[in-house]
């Protein structure tokens, strides 16, 4: 049976040249990290931690503060939670349409078919993490025109096959390949732009609500019959010290187990470790396993298992 894959935090491998804005005065300091899947970096200097398909992607977003993401959108789930620092959620086409603050802990089920950015608004290095839809995660990135217009200014250009080329290394498209072109006025048209009112009720959830209500049983966050009711190809879980068992379970596909808070100890048949915030663990398919807490103090973790349901549009029931 094949045992379960770590990627400890301490190890992850970032790239500061993912996105179409890593020179982008305000964008230029971010790290991108792809820890499960092959995610949507648009660089060919992206590590991938662990490659085997588990029918969403894991991934991770560290900045130093008031760092930016700029403005995109995806076609499958984007679901962050933070892991540390404090952090301004905006959309819209100009990023103005609406906002969040988000905490250690919360999560946010970013509405598909919205341009969405994010910055680190604390006053230290923080870190979220990424849960993206789709084994492909819907075919890359669509950047609102002013980002790809931006980004030309400071020297890189996306080509119409999703990579980036670098003109400040001599860089240039190859033959054959158009520069990505700019959605169009009427194409933009097809973009909501939700307030925050319309939005924050339904696709955000904070961390402490989540610890209470997981204080007997762990609380199904995302899924149909999850606090934030979707069916995006793949349920999120909050695991808390009150709801652990240290009875083992099994899944019929790979799941994935991402510490919060406190250390939690893992066993499975054949072995044992020890997951400490930050860390990821991919669990094989049809592994008994169990994990719980293995110090005092508060305990938290996300457990992320792929559905039958295909990683399309945010779904409402």
């Amino acid at each position: 049976m094949t045992a379960p894959q770590i990627v400890r935090y301490g190890e992850l491998i970032p790239c500061k040249t993912a996105f179409i804005d890593a020179h982008t005065p305000g964008s230029d300091q971010k790290e991108n990290f792809t820890i499960i899947g092959g995610g949507v970096s648009e660089s060919p200097d992206q590590h991938v931690h662990i490659a085997t398909p588990h029918g969403f992607n894991i991934g991770a977003a560290g900045q130093p503060p008031r760092c930016r993401n700029s403005l995109h959108s995806h076609r499958t789930a984007e679901v962050f939670f933070v892991l540390s620092g404090r952090w301004r959620f905006f959309w819209g086409r100009w990023g103005d349409a609406g906002e969040v603050v988000l905490e250690k802990g919360d999560i946010f089920n970013i509405p598909t078919g919205i341009f969405r950015g994010f910055e680190n608004i604390g006053e230290d290095y923080g870190m979220i993490m990424a849960i993206l839809g789709g084994d492909d995660a819907g075919g890359g990135v669509i950047w609102a025109p002013q980002v790809i217009e931006d980004a030309k200014d400071h020297g890189l250009v996306l080509g119409e096959n999703g990579k980036l080329y670098d003109t400040k290394k001599g860089q240039a498209l190859p033959d054959g390949v158009a520069p990505m072109p700019l959605l169009t006025d009427e194409q933009l048209k097809a973009y909501p732009e939700p307030t925050t009112a319309e939005v924050v009720p339904g696709y955000v959830a904070r961390y402490w609500d989540m610890v209470a209500l997981a204080d007997r049983a762990p609380v199904e966050v995302i899924g149909a019959d999850g606090i934030l009711r979707d069916r995006p190809g793949f349920e999120v879980y909050l695991v808390t010290r009150g709801s652990a068992t240290e009875d083992r379970h099994r899944h019929d596909r790979p799941s994935v187990l991402m510490p919060v808070t406190g250390h939690w100890r893992v066993e499975w048949d054949g072995g044992a470790d020890v997951l400490a915030p930050g860390d990821t663990m991919s669990v094989p398919a049809d592994l008994d396993h169990a994990a719980w807490p293995s110090m005092t103090g508060e305990a938290a973790l996300y457990q992320v298992v792929g559905t039958d349901d295909p990683a399309g549009a945010t779904w409402r029931g």
